[in-house]
């Protein structure tokens, strides 16, 4: 939802903070194993039947219109989220010029459980949730 806000109102938010989110949902339905696949084409819709909508809703094709600093948070092994969903979106915000910061996590999964790494990233969200309300940068 944080990538769908900043794409879709770009002027409302002084940042956001994406945490195993899905950026593609085409890629993300691509590489979700088959099993878990059939699961979630009867939630978000299939490839066969709504390839255009679900291109249509991927904040990877409007990355560009991402004005806000962004952060990403992901774990490396999440079986439900890819940890390619976070790093297109990373490449494609800082290709277009904004400001991302990409944390991630090699011994987790898609949600962050162990005690260290939760501080660690609660720590890092809250430097720059900190850094991005004494320092926005100019909107244009």
């Amino acid at each position: 939802m944080a990538l769908a806000a900043l794409t879709e109102y770009p002027d409302l938010f002084a940042a956001g903070i994406n945490v195993v989110g899905i950026s593609n949902w085409v890629t993300f339905m691509e590489r979700t194993s088959a099993w878990r696949r059939a699961h979630r084409e009867q939630e978000y819709g299939s490839l066969e039947h709504h390839r255009d909508v679900l291109e249509r809703i991927s904040p990877i094709h409007k990355a560009e219109r991402i004005k806000a600093p962004l952060m990403v948070i992901a774990g490396d092994n999440d079986p439900r989220v890819p940890l390619s969903e976070s790093e297109q979106i990373v490449e494609r915000v800082q290709a277009a010029g904004g400001t991302v910061k990409f944390v991630h996590y090699a011994d987790e999964g898609h949600k962050i459980s162990k005690l260290a790494n939760r501080i660690d990233s609660f720590t890092q969200m809250a430097e720059f949730l900190r850094f991005c309300t004494t320092s926005p940068p100019p909107l244009d």
